[in-house]
C-alpha cells in the first residue's frame, strides 16, 4: 500500500533539515576555518548517502516509480549546482573573501536558497496544476538555455553591473572591510555591513538565475511537489561540500558545460513532446546519468592529455636548453 504524502512528512522533512543544518553550523563549523579538499569530499559522500538513503524510504513508502523520480531529480539539480559552484568559486576570487570565512556565508546563502526555491516550486506547481501546457513553455525555456548555455564564452563575474549590488552600495553602509565572519560590525560607533553582505547578495542573485533553469527542468522529470522540493533541497545542502571539493578543480571539467546544456535540451523536448512521446523515468534516468557521466570523463581525459602534453613540452625544453 502507497502511503500518502500528508503535511505530516513535509514537516518532518523541514524540520530535519533545519536539524541538520544547525548541527552542522553549531557543532561541526563553529569556529571559522578554512575547508580542506579531504573535508569537503567527506560531507559530500554524508549528503549524497542521506539522499540515497531518503531515496530508498520514498521506494518503501511511495513505490519505485517516485524513488527513481527523486534520483533522476536530485541528479539533474546537483549536475546544474555544479556550474554554480564554478560561478560562487568566481565570486570569491573577486571579493577575495577568506577561506575561513566562506562556509559560514555559503550557509547563510543556500538557508536564503532553500526559501527562494521553495517559494519559486510552489509557485510553479500551481502554474501546472492550473495550466497543463505551461509544461510546453518550460520545456521550450528549457530548449533555450541549453543552446544559450552551450554558446555561452567564458564565465566571469561582474558585480559592478548588477541592479541589486548597485541598489546595496548606494542604500546599505558598507565597511570598508571584514569583520572576521560577521554580517554586521560597528565602525566608529555606527553599525555597518561587512562586504560579506555584497558577497552573499551576489550568491542569492547568482543561485536565482541558476533556479530558473532548475526548476523548470525538475518539473521535467516530476509535477509532484514532495519530490521537486526534496530533490531540490538534497542538491542544495550539497553544494557547499561540494564547493570546497570542486572549486579549485574548474580546469578538469571543461566539457561540463556541454553535458549541462544537453540536458536541459533533452529535458524540454521531453516536455515539449509529453503529449506525443512518453520517456520513462528510468530511461531518462540513464539518458541524463551517461550525458552527465560521459561530460565529466570526457574532461578528465583532456584535462590529463593537456597536462601530458605540457609536460613533453618542458622536458623537450629542458633538453633543448642543455
Amino acid at each position: 500500500m502507497i502511503a500518502e504524502i500528508t503535511w505530516v512528512h513535509w514537516t518532518a522533512f523541514i524540520l530535519a533539515v533545519i536539524l541538520c543544518l544547525s548541527i552542522d553550523l553549531g557543532l561541526f563549523h563553529r569556529k571559522a576555518h578554512a575547508v580542506r579538499f579531504k573535508e569537503a569530499i567527506l560531507w559530500t559522500a554524508i549528503w549524497v548517502a542521506v539522499a540515497m538513503g531518503f531515496a530508498w524510504g520514498l521506494n518503501v513508502l511511495r513505490g519505485q516509480e517516485e524513488a527513481l523520480e527523486f534520483l533522476t531529480g536530485y541528479i539533474v539539480e546537483l549536475s546544474l549546482s555544479m556550474d554554480n559552484v564554478f560561478v560562487m568559486a568566481l565570486i570569491f576570487r573577486y571579493f577575495q573573501v577568506p577561506l575561513a570565512y566562506q562556509h559560514r556565508l555559503l550557509f547563510w546563502g543556500i538557508m536564503g536558497a532553500l526559501v527562494l526555491r521553495g517559494s519559486m516550486i510552489w509557485a510553479g506547481a500551481a502554474l501546472v496544476r492550473q495550466f497543463e501546457w505551461i509544461l510546453i513553455v518550460f520545456g521550450s525555456f528549457l530548449i533555450f538555455s541549453g543552446i544559450k548555455l552551450l554558446c555561452a564564452k567564458e564565465e566571469s563575474v561582474e558585480p559592478e553591473k548588477n541592479i541589486l549590488m548597485q541598489l546595496a552600495r548606494r542604500f546599505l553602509p558598507i565597511s570598508p572591510s571584514y569583520d572576521r565572519q560577521r554580517l554586521i560590525t560597528i565602525v566608529n560607533g555606527h553599525r555597518m555591513f561587512t562586504p560579506l553582505v555584497l558577497v552573499l547578495i551576489m550568491v542569492e542573485a547568482t543561485d536565482l538565475i541558476f533556479a530558473l533553469d532548475s526548476i523548470p527542468a525538475i518539473f521535467g522529470i516530476t509535477t509532484k511537489e514532495f519530490i521537486v522540493f526534496t530533490s531540490n533541497v538534497f542538491a542544495v545542502l550539497g553544494l557547499r561540500s561540494l564547493y570546497f571539493a570542486l572549486a579549485g578543480a574548474i580546469d578538469y571539467f571543461r566539457y561540463l558545460k556541454v553535458g549541462l546544456s544537453l540536458v536541459l535540451v533533452f529535458i524540454g523536448v521531453k516536455m515539449f513532446l509529453l503529449k506525443f512521446i512518453h520517456i520513462s523515468t528510468l530511461l531518462s534516468l540513464g539518458i541524463i546519468g551517461t550525458i552527465i557521466l560521459g561530460s565529466i570523463g570526457i574532461s578528465l581525459v583532456s584535462r590529463w592529455i593537456q597536462i601530458s602534453n605540457q609536460l613533453k613540452q618542458k622536458e623537450i625544453s629542458g633538453t633543448t636548453n642543455f
